[in-house]
């Protein structure tokens, strides 16, 4: 069973496709958009070992050369940016042509960041092959690369012009890499979902090796998003929503040095985490919603706190001076995503230091 989720962005509207076994039907989903039959493949060298003879089969008589890069959040940046346009072009990529992303968030943020400046803008297809880029970085046309500065911060919304979830294609991930893309699906009902955070309560343990439930999970996030992203494309208001516990997260990745210790959506879960700690604290919500956070994050086995993170971090006004380093900062104000209650939540700038130095304390910053 296949399932079609419509961004609806005007001219720039695209479908997101979600079920089992679209990488064996990629050519039929992807040649509507050719002129002529080649696409150009990016991926990674670990997804392409898994993934990408079968995408080739899919795409019979398309012509599909490949760049592989090293697996990695490391690869999201200058040098890789540079490897890819310079292989696009290398290739004679065509305005007209069409760039595919192969892979998770990383090549996904990669390539499509590529395919955005070759040629002033070319068109590109996700087809993401992690839990995290199926419901979240695939959808919505963000790409970057990350800075010395921080993560995400050089980038450009560029939408893609189809998206391809394969759900059968996570039962190649590791446990690990499942629950840190399940943090991105919790994250969809903690801001604007409750009734979807209890199904996924009831059913979250299961997904992993359930097709059907891991359909209905990635659809729903992503009808969340796609709904999200067409009301507020460029993150001038309602989008925002999506970064609940992500000004956390960055910091925290900022200061594993991007590396292992701390993949994307263990962040983020951890992020929100401590984002409904922090709006306990001031009042915003009961102490019931962040134990109940907790308590199903520890159900999942995921990571709940800073001192989970392997390895010694900065102390709390290290980890408060790269928050300041956030995309959401505006006039030099952090702005932090918060709750009134599961799937209430707001964007706010009215929250004072010293309380999130206390939350990032509690946590375990600072502790080695």
């Amino acid at each position: 069973m296949i399932e079609t989720v419509r961004v609806e962005l005007g001219a720039r509207a695209y479908d997101v496709r979600v079920g089992q076994d679209l990488l064996a039907r990629a050519g039929d989903e992807i040649a509507p958009l050719l002129r002529r039959p080649k696409v150009f493949v990016i991926t990674e060298t670990r997804v392409a070992a898994l993934h990408l003879a079968v995408l080739r089969t899919g795409l019979g008589e398309i012509e599909a050369p490949a760049l592989e890069l090293p697996p990695g959040e490391a690869t999201k940046d200058w040098t890789y940016l540079r490897a890819c346009v310079d292989w696009l072009l290398d290739q004679r990529c065509e305005r007209a042509d069409v760039v595919v992303a192969l892979g998770g968030g990383v090549i996904g943020d990669l390539a499509g960041f590529a395919a955005s400046i070759l040629r002033r803008g070319v068109r590109f297809v996700q087809v993401p092959t992690s839990l995290l880029a199926q419901v979240d970085s695939s959808v919505g046309g963000k790409t970057g690369i990350n800075s010395s500065h921080g993560k995400n911060l050089v980038g450009a919304f560029h939408q893609p012009s189809l998206v391809l979830a394969d759900v059968d294609v996570l039962d190649t991930m590791t446990p690990r890499d499942f629950l840190a893309g399940y943090g991105e699906v919790v994250k969809y009902g903690l801001l604007g979902d409750a009734d979807f955070f209890a199904w996924l309560e009831e059913n979250g343990a299961e997904l992993a090796g359930n097709a059907d439930l891991r359909r209905e999970a990635v659809r729903h996030s992503v009808q969340m998003k796609a709904d999200i992203v067409a009301r507020d494309e460029t993150e001038q208001g309602d989008r925002a929503l999506l970064n609940l516990g992500h000004t956390f997260c960055h910091a925290l990745e900022a200061a594993t040095g991007y590396s292992n210790r701390l993949l994307h959506g263990e962040g983020v879960a951890v992020g929100c985490a401590l984002a409904f700690d922090l709006s306990a604290k001031l009042g915003l919500c009961s102490q019931e919603a962040p134990s109940r956070v907790r308590g199903h994050l520890q159900n999942m086995g995921m990571m709940r706190d800073i001192r989970n993170i392997p390895g010694d971090l900065p102390a709390p006004e290290d980890l408060l001076d790269l928050m300041g380093q956030d995309k959401k900062v505006v006039d030099g104000r952090l702005r932090f995503v918060l709750a009134r209650g599961l799937g209430e939540a707001f964007v706010t700038d009215a929250v004072p230091s010293e309380d999130v130095l206390d939350v990032l304390r509690a946590s375990g910053a600072g502790k080695s």
